[in-house]
């Protein structure tokens, strides 16, 4: 079954509306992605995930968004959606230090990481 990018990337956000479809397909685009292609994983994975990467940061910085997302039956205070943002941030950031770049062509994309203190 194929899927535009921007149905890959409300999938991977859980389809949790926390911008309209064309303040996501700024995202996608200010990542090299055209929101209406056909998602392809190998080709297109690593920009995807720097598009949530952006998309999760912008709800951080935003306190008042945060407040309009919240979920009442969660009871988590806006801090610790904080830090479970944070936590996600890392993981997506860690995930694509795993994943070969499509656009390398000498292969060498993510030999920086295995030598770097910090991860990002």
């Amino acid at each position: 079954m194929a899927i535009t990018v921007l149905e890959r990337l409300k999938l991977e956000l859980h389809h949790k509306d926390y911008f309209k479809d064309e303040e996501y397909s700024i995202y996608l685009k200010e990542n090299n992605l055209d929101p209406i292609d056909t998602y392809n994983k190998e080709e297109m994975q690593r920009k995807l995930l720097f598009t949530i990467i952006d998309i999760l940061e912008t709800l951080v910085n935003d306190i008042d968004l945060m407040r309009k997302i919240e979920d009442p039956t969660t009871q988590l205070s806006i801090s610790e959606c904080y830090k479970l943002l944070e936590t996600r941030i890392q993981k997506i950031k860690d995930r694509i230090a795993t994943l070969p770049d499509p656009d390398d062509e000498d292969g060498n994309s993510n030999i920086f990481m295995l030598f770097s203190k910090n991860r990002w």
